[in-house]
């Protein structure tokens, strides 16, 4: 059997990095969206503040089957 996904980006932030950015978005968005498959980091971004990292941004894309 073949499946079809769909696509949709998102972003996570954190203050404790990027493995919990990433599981932040996933997990909100485990709330609306069934049949969630794989992620792909598009791209990830930071702020600065007195030479310390403050937060951590991470844009992603997740995949996920549609229903037959």
């Amino acid at each position: 059997m073949s499946n079809v996904y769909k696509k949709v980006e998102l972003v996570g932030s954190s203050l404790e990095g990027v493995d919990d950015a990433i599981a932040r978005a996933i997990e909100k968005a485990g709330e609306t969206i069934r049949n969630l498959d794989w992620f792909e980091v598009k791209e990830i971004r930071g702020w600065i503040e007195n030479a310390e990292v403050q937060h951590t941004q991470v844009t992603l894309q997740v995949g996920f089957r549609l229903d037959d």
